[in-house]
């Protein structure tokens, strides 16, 4: 996900507790079923949201007193998708539950690497389990449980007809099944978490204090023989994160106009990467020099404190004025690297008149990396085979430090019809990034010495009745120059032009649009959508752009109220990529980019839900 030109950097608030960060893979990091509402925060935040401060993924879950009735689900359609789920809730007492349960099976489980229909090799399977439990204490307090588990299997997809680039021992002259269309390797990923939460809350103070915990894994399995044969690497990676913590956050009505607020959060994080790897040695022109493979073994890892502490005041100046600031304090500490920074933040809120709204802010941000650190030990290790990266120049990532402004306008030009207007600029020291080196789809952080990014966002929204009409755009620029740290990633050629020229970031879409209409009643709904990007970037150091795309979506649902079994059936048709547009998102060059990736082709798919 890339929000205002930056990759990841996103915090996941569940009922208003920060969930601990994941490993970046591809499986989803939460299931759409269990959400009530959700909201995107972004700009110049207040000085409770720290470390993740691209955008905050606020999420209010379902609960057993929110939720109607019981569903069951089946949604499939194309690519042998097959997806049932159950979701169960109640409340009895003091008592309130909510879990659901899912499994999803389909043929294109990452994205293609081709522009066929459908990709070779792509098959995923993936479990998921949620669980909330919440006691109700007096009539001012309250206890919580949220529990989570997801297990995901994926095939990762293969392009065909790759040329063979080695000759190995292992492999014998005739073998015919020698190609890369036949490649096996997969990736495992699994994400488990828990957070308990204290609730107080009575007419001026509210509180809540929330432990949790979290344990994430992601498994790649190679194929030994083709992948010496068409890249002379086969390795086989475990990659996990271990993270527990606490959350406390607390608001007292101290003053008649005055709302303050203070809270802390610290955390520790365990990282273990154990590899095994087959190479072949080298000689100093990086030449074969013999089809015995080499097999080294690695196990690495790494730890991290992420500490921060906030105090903030909420001033409602006069009843159309509203001056938020505060500061906030974060701490970094981990095996490779060691910093902190006191961050002021400001934000004013004017409503000018009863339909006219403008904010204007200023934030320090505070970003640390993820503790994913390859030492230098581990890259001698490699020296003098296929391994060996061009330089074994290897700073350890920094934290990214900046500066955000944003100023925007909300305007009621009638009462059903809305438009708002966006400005943002962010300039930073250590700009953090994320790229995929290798087969594996791990994502590994590393930054730029400075960083630039701004832009601007259109909205606009109309509703009446049924009817809803909606049409965005956004434009933003991304500068960046000299990366500074997990350099052995690049090849020395991109090092040195980075060093001396300043870039464009290869996640950087520069203008993007979306609209839509729907119609929706007691019964029936139907919509048409449409997405448009302006095209990532690509080539050497990102000097070059893929070719726009738009694609076009619409469906059709219509619910049964009078049905022999339950309260309802609800049944859904969707067109995924109506005209079939081909697209490429990367061709697998740029700054970070090893894996060409297309666009889905299209699906369709149905849906039936069944409330009881």
């Amino acid at each position: 996900m890339h929000v205002r030109g930056e990759h990841g950097g996103l915090t996941y608030r569940v009922n208003g507790v920060l969930l601990p960060e994941g490993l970046n893979g591809f499986g989803q990091e939460l299931d759409s079923r269990i959400i009530q509402s959700v909201d995107l925060l972004t700009g110049t935040l207040p000085a409770q949201f720290g470390f993740r401060t691209s955008g905050i993924i606020d999420v209010k879950t379902k609960t057993g007193d929110t939720l109607k009735n019981n569903q069951f689900s089946l949604y499939g359609g194309s690519y042998n998708t097959f997806v049932p789920s159950l979701q169960l809730g109640g409340s009895k007492d003091r008592w309130d539950y909510f879990v659901t349960a899912s499994y999803n099976r389909n043929d294109i489980g990452i994205e293609n690497p081709t522009s066929s229909f459908r990709p070779t090799h792509d098959f995923t399977q993936q479990e998921k389990a949620f669980g909330y439990l919440a006691y109700q204490l007096d009539d001012e307090s309250r206890i919580s449980l949220l529990t989570s588990a997801s297990y995901a299997d994926f095939q990762l997809p293969n392009t065909t007809g790759l040329p063979i680039l080695y000759q190995s021992s292992t492999i014998a002259p005739e073998d015919r099944d020698i190609q890369s269309r036949l490649l096996r390797n997969g990736q495992t990923e699994q994400n488990y978490y828990a957070v308990l939460s204290y609730q107080r809350s009575t007419e001026k103070t509210n509180l809540q204090v929330s432990p949790f915990f979290r344990y994430g894994r992601i498994g790649y399995r190679n194929d030994p023989d083709r992948d010496l044969a068409f890249s002379g690497i086969s390795q086989h990676e475990v990659n996990d994160f271990t993270t527990g913590g606490l959350q406390l956050d607390t608001s007292y009505n101290i003053a008649p106009h005055h709302i303050l607020r203070v809270g802390l959060l610290g955390q520790y994080t365990s990282e273990r990467l154990d590899t095994n790897t087959l190479a072949f040695p080298v000689d100093e022109s990086g030449e074969q020099i013999s089809i015995n493979p080499r097999r080294i073994i690695d196990n690495s890892g790494n730890w991290a404190v992420e500490a921060g502490a906030y105090i903030q005041d909420e001033f409602h100046i006069t009843p159309r004025l509203t001056f938020n600031y505060g500061l906030r304090y974060d701490r970094f500490a981990s095996s490779f690297h060691n910093e902190g920074q006191l961050s002021p933040r400001a934000n004013m809120v004017w409503k000018a008149t009863g339909t006219t709204t403008v904010h204007f802010g200023y934030s320090r941000y505070f970003a640390p990396p993820s503790p994913q650190y390859i030492s230098d030990t581990t890259l001698a290790k490699f020296a003098g085979t296929t391994n060996a990266p061009q330089t074994m120049l290897n700073t350890p990532t920094r934290v990214e430090k900046s500066h955000y402004v944003d100023v925007g306008i909300l305007q009621h030009i009638t009462p059903d019809y809305q438009i708002t207007i966006d400005a943002y600029g962010k300039w930073a020291h250590d700009q953090g990034d994320l790229g995929q080196f290798g087969r594996a789809v791990i994502l590994a952080p590393f930054s730029y010495r400075r960083g630039r990014v701004y832009g601007a966002e259109i909205g606009n929204s109309w509703r009446h009745g049924g009817w809803s009409i909606y049409g965005n755009f956004s434009f933003v620029k991304t500068w960046a120059k000299d990366i500074n740290s997990a350099q052995y990633q690049f090849e020395v050629a991109e090092l040195d032009y980075v060093r001396n020229h300043g870039i464009q970031l290869d996640h950087q879409g520069e203008f993007t649009s979306s609209a839509g209409v729907s119609y929706s009643n007691k019964h029936d709904m139907a919509y048409l959508d449409f997405l448009y990007g302006y095209g990532l970037r690509s080539g050497f150091a990102n000097l070059e752009k893929q070719p726009s795309y738009a694609v076009f979506n619409i469906g059709y649902a219509h619910t049964f109220t009078k049905v022999p079994v339950g309260h309802s059936l609800k049944l859904r048709f969707d067109v995924v990529n109506l005209f079939d547009h081909r697209y490429q998102l990367r061709d697998g060059s740029g700054i970070g980019v090893t894996q060409a990736q297309y666009g889905q082709r299209r699906g369709t798919f149905f849906s039936m839900v069944s409330s009881f």
